[in-house]
């Protein structure tokens, strides 16, 4: 018989959003947006969840993180090099120092 963890026992990070004075915390297992809404944050924005829109971008300032696979259309190689990512892509392996409100139309 498989019993609950307390939420004790789960590990969790710190994301500081510095552009808006936000912090939450992010299971290994969530994507930055993923644990942003879980917690009932709204500190980086909502598009699609899936790295199609672009409206997630952020950049990353500090901390340890996995990515899974974005598109060049949003976050170009040299934007990469910079620390820009999509929320919905980014898992944290550390606390982690972001900002938001990176989102720009595509022309």
């Amino acid at each position: 018989m498989a019993t609950e963890a307390s939420d004790s026992d789960v590990t969790t990070y710190r994301i500081s959003v510095v552009n808006r004075n936000q912090q939450y915390s992010c299971r290994p297992d969530d994507t930055l947006l993923a644990g942003m809404e879980l917690k009932g944050a709204r500190c980086i924005h909502v598009g699609c969840r899936s790295g199609g829109c672009g409206m997630c971008k952020i950049r990353i300032l500090a901390g340890e993180f996995e990515s899974k696979r974005m598109s060049r259309l949003h976050v170009t190689e040299a934007e990469a090099q910079q620390g820009f990512a999509l929320s919905c892509r980014v898992l944290p392996r550390s606390d982690m120092v972001i900002e938001s409100d990176h989102f720009k139309p595509i022309q």
